[in-house]
C-alpha cells in the first residue's frame, strides 16, 4: 500500500525551458523601476537586479505578486499593494506584477516556448508504467503553453495561477498547488513524488510532506545543488532521465 502512483511536475524550468525567460522578464521589469524607487544619490546608481541569485532566492517559483513583495522586502522599498486593475507600471505592487506580465507575454510572442528534449520520453514511460501525472505552476500560462508544446495530454490534471487566484490558494513555499494536483489525482503526498527546479517550490514539497521530493538542478551547479538539498529535497537530478529509476526505487 505504500507504492508510489503518481507525479506531480513543476513546470518553468522542468518540462519548458521558459524559466531564462521569466528571469529576463524579472530583470527588466524591476531595473526599469528602481532609478524611480531609488534615486541616484552622488552619481551613484541603483543596484541592478541580480538575475541569478536573486532570481533563485526571491521570485523563481513564485507568484507574480509574491515575487515583487519578496523582492521589495529584500530590497527594503515600500510599495502601496494597488489593485488588479493598475495597469503595469512601478506605484504598486499589482503595477509592477502587471509590468512583468507584459514583459513575458511579449517575449513568448517573439520567441516562442521549447520542450526539454528528456520530457516526452520520461512522460511515456510514466504512462506506461501506469503512473499518474500532473502539471503545476504559478503562471496563468501555463495551460496555454502545455497546449502549444503538445504536452498537455500527457497529463491527468492540470493546477496553475488562474486555479491559483480561482481557489485562494496560497502560493509556493506553500504546498496548496501541488496539494490540490495530488487531489485531483485522487492519491495523497504519501503516493506521489514532486518534481521541481525552483527553491520555493522544493520548500513546498517539502511542507506537504510528499513521499518523494525531487530537486531538478539542470545546470549541474554545485551551489544550488546543496541549496536544494537544504530546502527539503530527497533526491537531487541533473536532468529526467533519472527520474522512472528513481520511481522504482520508491516503489519496491
Amino acid at each position: 500500500m505504500n507504492d508510489l502512483r503518481a507525479v506531480v511536475f513543476d513546470t518553468d524550468g522542468v518540462l519548458l525551458a521558459t524559466a531564462d525567460r521569466h528571469a529576463a522578464a524579472w530583470k527588466e521589469t524591476f531595473d526599469g523601476c528602481l532609478p524611480e524607487w531609488q534615486p541616484s544619490h552622488a552619481g551613484a546608481r541603483p543596484r541592478p537586479f541580480d538575475a541569478v541569485r536573486e532570481y533563485r532566492d526571491l521570485v523563481d517559483g513564485r507568484s507574480r505578486l509574491d515575487g515583487v513583495r519578496a523582492f521589495l522586502t529584500a530590497r527594503h522599498i515600500d510599495l502601496p499593494p494597488g489593485s488588479s486593475e493598475d495597469p503595469p507600471g512601478c506605484a504598486t505592487v499589482h503595477a509592477v506584477a502587471a509590468r512583468k506580465e507584459e514583459a513575458f507575454s511579449t517575449m513568448l510572442r517573439t520567441e516562442g516556448v521549447r520542450v526539454f528534449d528528456d520530457v516526452r520520453p520520461v512522460l511515456r514511460e510514466l504512462r506506461e508504467k501506469a503512473i499518474r501525472c500532473a502539471a503545476v505552476s504559478a503562471s496563468r500560462h501555463a495551460r496555454s503553453l502545455l497546449e502549444s508544446a503538445d504536452l498537455l495530454n500527457y497529463f491527468d490534471a492540470l493546477v496553475d495561477g488562474q486555479d491559483a487566484a480561482a481557489l485562494a490558494l496560497p502560493g509556493k513555499p506553500d504546498p496548496a498547488l501541488f496539494l490540490e494536483a495530488a487531489g485531483r489525482l485522487g492519491v495523497t503526498p504519501a503516493h506521489t513524488a514532486v518534481v521541481e527546479d525552483a527553491l520555493a517550490g522544493v520548500e513546498a514539497g517539502h511542507r506537504g510532506r510528499f513521499r518523494l521530493v525531487v530537486g531538478l538542478n539542470r545546470e549541474d551547479d554545485p551551489h544550488m545543488r546543496d541549496a536544494v538539498r537544504a530546502h527539503g529535497a530527497h533526491l537531487v537530478l541533473p536532468d529526467l532521465g533519472g527520474l522512472p529509476a528513481a520511481l522504482e526505487g520508491e516503489r519496491a
